[in-house]
This record gives C-alpha cells, structure tokens and sequence, in this order.
C-alpha cells in the first residue's frame, strides 16, 4: 500500500513520472486491454484526485502502522472502490470534487508542475 500511495504521490507532483499512465500508455491501451474514451479535459482535475487518493493511502499505510487496522482498510478500499468506479464507469469522483470546490467555494486546487501536464 505505502508503494502504491508513493506511486500516486509521485505522479501527482511530477505528472510527467505518473507510472500508472505511463503503464497505461505503453502497454494497456497498445494491448488493447481498455478502450481508450478520451474526453477534453484539463489535466489538473484528475491529478488533484490522483493526490488525494494518494493522502487517503498515506493515511491507510499510517493506520496499519499505529495497528488501527479497520481504519486503514476502510481508507484503503475507499481508493479502491473510487478508482473502480473511474475505470468502469467513466465517472472521476475525484474530478467532481475538484469541479465543486472551485464552483461553489471558489477554491481551486493546482500545483505549479500541474501546468506541463
């Protein structure tokens, strides 16, 4: 779990490293193992989501730690279950998060590093 959140972190912040897209790019979409929907987008919201189930992973990875096991597991399977959902459906919960802090809030969430994505 500590490898995967590390993963995640490090695709957030350096988006170009992202070793899950790369995978994706290289050899998912090649083998022809997901059909690829592409949709106009900015790149931001989906890293903002990438981090944030990076931060959830982190907190599991310190849950298991401190022996709060449940804790951690529930952490854990929240990514899990929002990643699937994402990959089955099309539907980032993630990216509407991020959309509705800016909208409602007015809070938009970027790193520097967001903008060569």
């Amino acid at each position: 779990m500590a490898l995967v959140c590390l993963i995640m972190a490090v695709g957030t912040w350096w988006p170009e490293l992202g070793l899950f897209k790369l995978f994706y790019q290289r050899v998912l979409r090649p083998a022809g193992l997901l059909k690829p929907d592409p949709q106009p987008d900015s790149p931001q919201p989906h890293l903002f989501a990438q981090g944030v189930g990076a931060l959830f992973l982190a907190a599991a990875t310190l849950s298991f730690a401190a022996q709060a096991v449940l804790l951690g597991w529930v952490l854990a399977w929240i990514v899990i279950v929002l990643a699937t959902v994402n990959l089955v459906f099309g539907f980032c919960v993630g990216c509407f998060v991020y959309y509705q802090l800016q909208r409602r809030l007015g809070i938009t969430v970027t790193l520097p590093m967001w903008k060569r994505a």
